[in-house]
């Protein structure tokens, strides 16, 4: 127990340094993505944080596995570069044992992986899903907060309220102020419009879905920058053609599908998915036999020697995973194989990589017999 103790925490310590890692990193690229949205008005900002709540549990399904991998491989690395596994070995740890108490952490890992890919990472691309709809729904009137001047269309337009109200119509902007750059003319002089409203309020044209920014009591100026010429206009009530929704990043369906649904369903895609889902589960118990001989190296070599290749090995496995779940979706691969035979390759490597290094420790013991 105080063996496998050690070997967890020191396994535990290495997997939370690169899951940390590697977290952030992917975090980081997504919310910046989200900010660009957010600031190109495409986007809620007080939904940024929800859309990075609802979409961790689905990085950690791919971080974990590949952070326990390179736990393996680093910690029991370093403990053979450092003599301190010769040392275990020679008090009776076999490599059985090793592999044995490593298999017992892995069991652990294998829990929060079944949690997180059988129920809350489908839970949070479901909310995602439902959440980037509700903001294709939103206009720009919806996006804008009072008293600040906000850029919308790429920086062609800015648009400015003093209040934001809601009416039986839905929401109203008072004392709007509208800057929109025109097309380029020419010789590259681009004309800017002012446009100053008592009121503005979203408006859909039901005939076409387009939708419009309706302005009431409009006081217009039109002109170029640097130029004394200005045409002043006055209307009762003007509209302003405002961009498409936002386009978010696609993504599929059935990963949103409860996986109690997945277990009854006859689709193609559907069981590509059910298949995908257990296939994250049963890649940490295989990666696991493969971490363990392939972390053995030579003090010399040192603790680094061997985490290229095997960081290539695991994404080979990761990367056939993917490609047996699309073609079984889409029928050029049988779900009676699909992606069960990466697993079985894979684990037959693991063994092979096994048995090699049981071969030196029964050469001692026939030489010694």
């Amino acid at each position: 127990m105080i063996i496998f103790r050690y070997l967890s925490k020191q396994i535990l310590q290495v997997m939370a340094a690169v899951t940390v890692i590697l977290l952030v990193v992917a975090l980081t690229q997504r919310f910046i993505q989200y900010l660009g949205q957010a600031v190109a008005g495409e986007l809620a900002s007080n939904v940024l944080a929800l859309l990075m709540l609802y979409r961790l549990p689905d990085f950690l399904l791919v971080i974990l596995p590949l952070a326990f991998f390179l736990g393996i491989l680093l910690a029991y690395g370093r403990m053979y570069a450092e003599n301190e596994m010769t040392v275990l070995v020679a008090s009776g740890l076999s490599q059985k044992k090793l592999l044995g108490l490593t298999m017992a952490s892995a069991a652990i890992m294998v829990g929060v992986i079944t949690l997180l890919s059988l129920h809350t990472a489908p839970w949070g691309i479901g909310h995602t899903e439902r959440l980037k709809q509700s903001q294709e729904e939103l206009t720009e009137l919806d996006l804008i907060v009072a008293g600040q001047f906000q850029s919308f269309a790429d920086g062609n337009r800015v648009t400015y309220a003093e209040q934001i109200g809601s009416t039986d119509r839905g929401r109203q902007l008072d004392q709007v102020f509208v800057a929109l750059r025109g097309d380029e003319s020419s010789d590259g002089e681009r004309s800017i419009r002012i446009i100053l409203s008592d009121s503005a309020r979203p408006e859909v044209d039901e005939a076409s879905g387009r939708r419009f920014m309706r302005l009431d009591n409009v006081l217009q100026y039109e002109g170029i920058p640097g130029e004394a010429r200005l045409s002043v206009g006055q209307f009762d009530v003007q509209s302003i053609l405002l961009p498409e929704p936002a386009a978010f990043e696609a993504i599929d369906e059935e990963r949103a599908v409860p996986t109690m649904d997945l277990l009854s369903a006859s689709s193609l895609e559907l069981q590509a998915e059910l298949q995908w889902r257990i296939s994250l589960i049963l890649i940490v118990p295989v990666i696991t036999l493969i971490a363990v001989p392939l972390s053995k190296v030579s003090p010399r070599a040192g603790r680094y020697s061997k985490l290229v290749p095997a960081t290539l090995l695991y994404a080979s496995y990761y990367i056939l995973l993917q490609v047996s779940r699309d073609l079984v979706a889409d029928g050029s691969l049988p779900p009676a194989v699909g992606l069960w035979w990466v697993h079985v390759a894979y684990a037959v490597l693991g063994i092979m990589a096994y048995r090699n290094t049981l071969m030196p420790t029964f050469q001692i013991r026939r030489a010694r017999g």
